[in-house]
């Protein structure tokens, strides 16, 4: 039997299309078509001059430090290195490196990118070829001949391609909606990089007030265990009542019970920051340090406010599923319309490989079909009320996400003037609290007081540490509650959503959570 090459036969197929060509490639460059649908343009900025109702103050000052909005100040992409301290910094760069979330996120952004590829591939002609190969017994009979059935072999070669004219715009609506879903993705992926990041440092910061509290606290069993043994003593020698004794004893056990919970929350902090890395607790030793390693940064960005739509990932990836919804009417709208395919084929046939080429089994045919839909049962009708209200509900999402944003920000800038309040009444405690223990200690060695009033001072003293460690913690988150609420340095890229050819945001002190579902810590929590 005589073959031809592989080559050869392809060659003949395009000469079976060569006449479709010219009418496929006219049909394609001259029937563009239109967009139906609305055309999608940004939501206006808010115009707005500040975050809160009256004029609030730009400088909060305690305990010898002062914080300061500037309007010249950036936020930064690497904003937790403001607080100067390296345990922080490597954590934030192990949980940026190996958080099964952001891995999981970063694996989201490049399936919709691949989905907005694969989709862009319905502008192009759509080519197709085949072969076959068959014996067949040939009956006469069913013509109504009396001749003997014979046998025979056929082969076949074809190939076809089609094209659909977006006559209406539905394919760009298609490809512009996958492009929103795409940016979608991306914005989200810059919010699981903000949120965890914000978790990081603040369950940092818990740990390290927590570290410097276990240790005050062990120091005060101490006071109060000395206290003990001095009260005691007195009531065997009839000089104190020994209800003071029991007194004593129960401070003492209320001391040591408060220490284990400062111990369970410094370890769940450690297996919270262990997860958050992407190791098990097993496998992750969190940094010790003390809350006078982190430093507060005194420089702090203050933006206009109309400008934060534009920065936070949230509100852009709002912004993004917005465009997506309104591309989404446009598809439904151009499914109720008429549709033009193009299509050519051709093919070649023989009883042998041989005999392929022979001008009898060469055929071809050139079409232009056109389809309307009638009658659905109010299938398209209702699904383009459905795509309109997905645009409404998408328009509601948004504008409640701006109005999230611009609460979390306001909230945040109060809570740090009420912190530098606070830490300023809990430094005025602690310098008294201090300066108590040392006129007691002068007139300790001037004989006019006993040791034991030295020893309720000074775990008043330790006391007054304690709540000024807490309030010191909690000015530090609540600046880490501002880097978030600003965006963490996100800053959205030049360019037009609108445009058809591009291929839960609470972050608070005490409500942020990771994609893990992880908690970040309050240190008054």
């Amino acid at each position: 039997m005589c073959t031809l090459p592989l080559v050869r036969l392809i060659q003949r197929a395009r000469l079976a299309l060569a006449p479709a060509a010219p009418a496929l490639l006219a049909a394609a460059v001259v029937l563009p078509g239109c967009a139906v649908g609305p055309d999608f343009s940004r939501p206006p900025l808010p115009r707005v001059d500040s975050y809160v109702r009256a004029d609030g103050a730009t400088t909060f000052e305690a305990a010898g430090a002062a914080q300061t909005l500037r309007p010249g100040v950036p936020v930064r992409n690497d904003w937790w290195t403001q607080f100067g301290c390296k345990e922080i910094d490597s954590a934030v760069d192990d949980a940026l490196t190996g958080n099964a979330t952001l891995a999981q996120a970063e694996a989201s952004l490049q399936r919709a990118d691949h989905q907005l590829r694969a989709g862009a591939g319905i502008f192009y002609p759509q080519v197709a070829a085949g072969a076959g190969a068959s014996r067949q017994r040939y009956a006469p009979l069913h013509l109504g001949s009396e001749a003997t059935p014979y046998l025979f072999n056929l082969f076949t070669l074809s190939a076809s391609v089609s094209y659909a004219i977006d006559l209406w715009g539905g394919n760009r609506r298609l490809v512009e909606q996958l492009a929103a879903q795409r940016d979608a993705q991306r914005y989200a992926l810059e919010a699981a990089y903000l949120t965890i990041a914000s978790n990081v440092v603040n369950t940092m910061i818990a740990r390290a007030a927590w570290h410097d509290e276990i240790d005050a606290t062990r120091e005060m069993i101490e006071l109060v265990r000395e206290q003990v043994r001095i009260s005691r003593e007195r009531a065997i020698a009839g000089t104190a009542a020994y209800a003071a004794v029991l007194t004593l004893e129960n401070e003492q056990a209320t001391l040591e019970a408060s220490l284990p919970v400062l111990q369970q929350k410094l370890a769940q902090a450690a297996d919270l920051l262990a997860t958050l890395t992407g190791a098990l607790p097993a496998q992750w030793s969190a940094p010790a340090f003390s809350l006078q390693d982190v430093a507060l940064p005194a420089d702090l960005p203050q933006t206009v406010p109309s400008e934060l739509v534009r920065q936070r990932p949230d509100v852009l990836q709002a912004e993004a599923l917005l465009h997506a919804a309104s591309a989404g009417v446009g598809v439904a709208t151009a499914a109720m319309l008429p549709n033009i395919t193009l299509s050519a084929g051709g093919g070649l046939a023989g009883t042998s490989v041989a005999t392929l080429g022979a001008r009898a089994g060469q055929s071809w045919d050139l079409a232009a079909d056109a389809t309307a839909p009638l009658f659905q049962g109010g299938t398209l009708w209702y699904g383009r009320k459905a795509a309109q209200d997905a645009y409404d509900a998408s328009r509601a999402q948004y504008r409640q996400t701006v109005l999230g944003a611009f609460a979390q920000v306001a909230d945040v800038l109060y809570a740090l003037e009420y912190d530098a309040g606070a830490l300023d009444a809990q430094t005025r405690a602690l310098v008294a609290a201090r300066e108590a223990l040392r006129l007691l200690r002068a007139d300790y060695r001037a004989g006019t007081v006993d040791y034991l009033q030295i020893l309720v001072a000074d775990g008043q003293l330790h006391q007054a540490q304690i709540a000024w460690l807490e309030a010191d913690a909690q000015r530090l988150q609540d600046t880490v509650a501002l880097y978030a609420a600003l965006g963490g340095g996100w800053h959205d890229a030049e360019q037009a959503p609108g445009g058809i050819s591009s291929l839960d945001s609470n972050q608070g002190l005490k409500t942020v959570r990771s994609d893990d579902g992880q908690r970040a810590p309050g240190i008054a929590g």
